[in-house]
């Protein structure tokens, strides 16, 4: 399967590292990403018509259940890509560290 590099003719320069998508798993993501974005549009038009407390929770819930989705998404193709490549590249402890400070932001 090809590489899909369109998403990232706007890429910074300066970055060192990135991640390659397929066009398919950057397409998910993306579709996924406009969905929480949908989640949260509606969140804003709820308390703009002063809808009922309840109601506006019910869909923050479920736009935090949509992004720690995303997230776990994200995160279990990290592992299973970039991780095992640094690992097989020798660089453990760094790619182990860089995992734990990670996982410590979605532990909260």
């Amino acid at each position: 399967m090809g590489v899909y590099i369109g998403h990232m003719e706007n890429k910074c320069c300066c970055s060192k590292r990135h991640t390659e998508r397929s066009e398919a798993e950057y397409k998910k993501l993306v579709n996924r990403l406009s969905r929480i974005e949908g989640q949260l549009r509606g969140v804003r038009k709820m308390l703009e018509e002063d809808a009922y407390c309840i109601d506006i929770l019910t869909q923050v819930a479920a736009t935090n259940a949509a992004l720690s989705s995303l997230s776990r998404e994200i995160l279990s193709r990290h592992i299973h890509t970039c991780v095992i490549r640094d690992i097989k590249e020798g660089n453990d402890q760094a790619s182990a560290d860089e995992l734990v400070d990670i996982l410590k932001k979605f532990m909260k």
